[in-house]
């Protein structure tokens, strides 16, 4: 479908937040408080595994174990059902860059193979109901330094698997699993080894003001995944990685009721849904978010191998800046093919400014199954490019983006 590109006489300077969002998170989410400790821990300079996994099981419900001083050095952690990890400012929790720590079995961990499942988390939470991460500190999963035992990094086995088309075995940093009303507060994240942060098959998940780094060269160094999630609220958060900022995912089970709040990303793939839809992704609300120096903006993606119904998502109140596609929605990423029909419909971009020029490719499968997209308020860069196909888009845009990028609770572009 071939659109009309207008002009429009006002000039976009700013784009103002509209603080009466409707949220799509079913929880009433407020800023989180940090739990008091039930005892804080001083590094040793070695090894502090034991000693930090000892304080956890021995936690007072409700309670914080308190990393209070120095780096620590640790192997894999478990935080119990009800009790959460406060790094405070100024510390650093430090991955083991050992493979054989990580080991689910078989040697395969700091290996590369077909299914690329070999590894432990660094940090794992497992049917646990109101657990958390807090803090100011620093939590470094250490993609980039050597594997004890081996010559390459983390992030060196990642781009070993891509040339021969398999996959590594990296640990995750942080992985929630099966629970219930898990917070991540403040925490900085960086140089994870695989996935920053995943909450699988979880209802209520909240992150608030924290940080992710990682560099734009490290594969597949997503974020933060909600994967068959629902009752996500992500909110004041800065992002920069070598993957998707947030993917939202729904590989196992629906993800549903999502809010994505006043966020902003500065490197890596952009704002993604999929490409694992297979059981459906919908009630999404992405709203206050800034995008700088990214491959993608509002990025979309599945294919037949993965695909599944995404929609009722909203985008509203974004601003993209030097993305090389502000808006990609594509049924057919990566010509994977099976018998799981992708199907994405009621998708409203809402108050979008683009500063700079980039491609938009709306790709749908087939004309019989369209992708439908409303455009409401829509501004670009004069000199945009656009690839559409077996896309029913309602609306227009307006070829008069100028300005900055800068929204309320976020820094400037």
């Amino acid at each position: 479908m071939q659109l009309q590109s207008l002009s429009f006489l006002a000039t976009v300077t700013v784009f103002i937040l509209v603080h009466h969002v409707t949220a799509r998170d079913l929880r009433h989410v407020t800023e989180p408080k940090t739990p008091q400790a039930c005892v804080s821990l001083k590094s040793s300079g070695k090894d502090d595994t034991v000693a930090i996994q000892k304080a956890l099981d021995s936690c007072t419900h409700g309670k914080a174990v308190a990393l209070s001083s120095g780096i620590f050095y640790s192997g894999p952690l478990t935080i119990p059902s009800g009790v959460s990890l406060l790094v405070e400012q100024g510390v650093t929790l430090k991955a083991s860059t050992d493979p054989k720590l990580y080991d689910l079995g078989g040697n395969k961990c700091g290996t590369i193979d077909e299914l690329g499942l070999g590894c432990k988390p660094f940090i794992k939470m497992h049917g646990a109901k109101g657990s958390g991460i807090y803090g100011k500190g620093t939590i470094d999963g250490r993609g980039g330094t050597k594997m004890v035992g081996s010559n390459i990094t983390w992030w060196h086995l990642a781009r070993n698997a891509v040339v021969v088309r398999q996959l590594q075995n990296n640990p995750r940093l942080i992985q929630i699993n099966n629970s219930m009303d898990i917070t991540i507060y403040q925490i900085t994240l960086t140089n994870s080894p695989f996935y920053h942060l995943v909450a699988h098959e979880t209802n209520g998940f909240t992150v608030w003001g924290i940080k992710i780094i990682a560099p734009f060269s490290a594969l597949n160094t997503d974020g933060i995944d909600p994967v068959g999630t629902q009752n996500v609220t992500i909110a004041h958060c800065n992002i920069s990685t070598g993957d998707d900022d947030i993917g939202i995912k729904a590989l196992t089970a629906p993800t549903r009721h999502v809010s994505v709040l006043n966020n902003h990303f500065y490197g890596g793939v952009g704002m993604s849904i999929g490409s694992e839809t297979n059981h459906g992704v919908r009630d999404v609300l992405v709203s206050g978010l800034t995008i700088n120096s990214t491959h993608n903006g509002l990025f979309i993606k599945s294919n037949t191998l993965r695909g599944g119904l995404v929609t009722n998502i909203t985008y509203e109140n974004i601003c993209v800046h030097n993305a090389g596609s502000p808006v990609q929605i594509d049924s057919n990423y990566y010509h994977y093919h099976g018998n799981n029909t992708p199907s994405f419909r009621n998708i409203t971009i809402r108050n979008l400014k683009v500063l700079g020029n980039g491609t938009y490719i709306f790709h749908g499968l087939s004309a019989s199954d369209p992708i439908q997209v409303t455009l409401e308020d829509v501004h670009i860069t004069k000199g945009s490019k656009f690839s559409i196909r077996n896309s029913n888009i309602k609306g227009t845009w307006n070829e008069d983006a100028r300005g900055s990028c800068a929204f309320a609770g976020n820094e400037a572009v």
